[in-house]
């Protein structure tokens, strides 16, 4: 019988630091699509531009065995520098950005910059019948930031993906 261990479905963050280059970022989505990987976020930017370097921050999920197929794939792009899966190296700070437009008037719109207050959520933008917050924070809070403002005329988001970092004095 298979140890449930090895069939338990992980969340893992993985970065990936790769020459800033056209191209590199399909190869990367190209390994995740071409097996039937998931990504569950997904940002990238240059990091280094004196050595044209670019970090991929993927969040993604699987098996055990699956998330390590996935990092020893990456690591097999020869665009790829390193690969490190934040989730098994130890603490790291994760984070996300959102836009958020709110519609509403009367009591609706003061419940919105009630709870955009607990959250911690900046208006950078308004008008007589709408606002736009902007909000920075896990992957939870923001889901649980747009989950209260559904009930309050939510429009429309917009989520830039997770962002990741290990705690520590050590460098990617």
């Amino acid at each position: 019988m298979p140890n449930d261990l090895t069939n338990k479905i992980e969340k893992h963050t993985i970065a990936v630091l790769v020459d800033n280059e056209p191209g590199v970022l399909a190869r990367v989505i190209g390994l995740f699509s071409g097996r039937g990987y998931n990504i569950e976020s997904l940002t990238v930017s240059e990091v280094d531009k004196e050595n044209n370097l670019s970090r991929i921050t993927v969040v993604t999920s699987g098996t055990r065995m699956i998330v390590e197929q996935i990092k020893a794939q990456l690591e097999r792009l020869v665009p790829v520098h390193r690969v490190r899966d934040l989730t098994d190296d130890g603490p790291c700070i994760e984070r996300e950005l959102a836009l958020v437009k709110v519609a509403g008037t009367g009591e609706r719109r003061n419940e919105a910059m009630r709870i955009a207050g607990i959250f911690n959520a900046r208006v950078v933008d308004a008008t007589l019948s709408s606002f736009i917050f902007e909000l920075t924070g896990t992957a939870e809070d923001l889901g649980d930031f747009i989950g209260l403002m559904s009930e309050l005329g939510l429009v429309e988001i917009s989520r830039t993906g997770v962002v990741a970092i290990s705690r520590g004095a050590a460098g990617f």
